[in-house]
């Protein structure tokens, strides 16, 4: 077990919680050196065209329970992709988040539309369909809702107010791959669902993505649209092979990381500064790739930046999160619908947690706990490090 008793932070010279730094990721998993080991010997590795991308697809499609997945080269390239299929482009708007994946910000770009901004819901800084619904202009052809770090998004709502006003959703799932919303999964509710293989991310294959949709001829667009005398941005034969034994763990996986999220969040229940940005009504049940805190620095007794340094001092994977996209662009570039105060509280205040410590049974969150717990009780002694007078 953890040593509990408080010693000095790692950041003032003690020991780290976790001397040998945060957990590996990805983890190391017989499936998937089987899944390289058959693409090795029988070819499939070099091929443009092999069994294991169609093979993706179909799993992909039936486990969300839909007609279509798309495979392609990224997360990011499937918003793109997305939004070419809905075709989105020059003259259009789309809203999102002003507190999002700055890629999403980046795609309606790409394709020529022009980005409307809009607050996020105070009690989990993920997108709030109120805010969608005053935002809704006549050039108005889409919305990209992210679920984010361990939020989900009011899906049922969302879609009610799209449908009543004849605007597409692009629903982006990257985050939390398996998650539920409402009782569905997340990515099926939107016209089009966005999943991401990034390196990083629950399903890995270093980089890669897909979409998701019931419609054929969103699927058609998309496919077309990749097709330049061969794919362009494709997921290879090999990543798709690595991702299928992921796919049939994952379900097992996400039950063992929120039963982790559960623990501990009872485990800091009682540290100032920290409130998580869960968002879990009947029927949710998020994907945790982030775990997403709202931070409170005069609270907790330490600046962000100071705090998320101690952290990973201790060998815990604590960051901040994301800029918001109205914090140091021009206004050019987009519109805001209203007022952002929340997601300027959102991009000055969220801290998150890197998930594969959730897979460390209970002692990686009692090591998280531990060390979160030391920087507290020796906050003045980190900001005099920090910040010596």
């Amino acid at each position: 077990m953890v040593d509990m008793t408080p010693t000095l932070p790692a950041i003032l010279g003690g020991g780290p919680v976790r001397p040998a730094g945060p957990p590996p990721w990805p983890l190391p998993d017989d499936a998937v050196r089987d899944a390289l080991l058959a693409a090795y010997a029988d070819g499939s590795w070099g091929k443009y065209h092999g069994p294991h991308v169609e093979a993706l697809q179909e799993r992909l499609a039936k486990y969300h329970g839909i007609a279509h997945a798309l495979a392609c080269g990224s997360g990011t390239f499937a918003v793109e992709l997305a939004l070419r299929a809905l075709q989105v482009g020059p003259g259009d708007e789309v809203i999102l988040a002003t507190y999002d994946f700055p890629g999403n910000f980046l795609c309606v770009h790409a394709v020529g539309a022009h980005p409307v901004l809009v607050d996020v819901a105070p009690h989990h800084w993920n997108l709030a369909p109120e805010q969608v619904a005053d935002a809704i202009g006549t050039a108005t052809q889409a919305v990209i809702a992210s679920h984010l770090h361990g939020g989900v998004v009011a899906m049922p709502e969302l879609m009610d107010l799209a449908r009543g006003k004849g605007i597409a959703v692009i629903e982006d799932a990257c985050q939390c791959p398996g998650a539920t919303v409402a009782g569905r999964k997340a990515g099926t509710w939107g016209d089009v669902g966005v999943l991401s293989f990034g390196g990083s991310k629950l399903l890995t294959a270093g980089r890669g993505g897909a979409i998701l949709t019931d419609r054929p001829e969103i699927r058609q667009r998309a496919h077309l649209h990749q097709l330049r005398g061969n794919l362009v941005c494709p997921l290879s034969e090999l990543q798709a092979a690595v991702l299928l034994p992921q796919l049939a763990k994952l379900d097992a996986r996400n039950a063992e990381r929120s039963r982790r999220v559960a623990e501990l969040m009872e485990l800091l229940r009682d540290v100032p500064g920290l409130r998580p940005l869960l968002s879990v009504d009947g029927g949710d049940v998020p994907g945790y790739y982030k775990v997403g805190f709202q931070y409170d620095g005069a609270a907790f007794g330490l600046e962000r930046a100071d705090f998320v340094a101690a952290l990973r001092a201790e060998g815990i994977a604590f960051d901040e999160g994301f800029r918001a996209a109205h914090v140091g662009r021009s206004p050019k570039r987009f519109r805001a619908a209203g007022p952002l105060t929340e997601a300027t509280r959102a991009d000055q205040g969220v801290v998150v947690l890197h998930h594969p410590v959730l897979l460390a049974g209970p002692e990686g969150v009692a090591e998280v706990t531990a060390a979160v717990r030391k920087l507290h009780q020796a906050a003045r002694q980190i900001r005099a490090h920090f910040h010596p007078v």
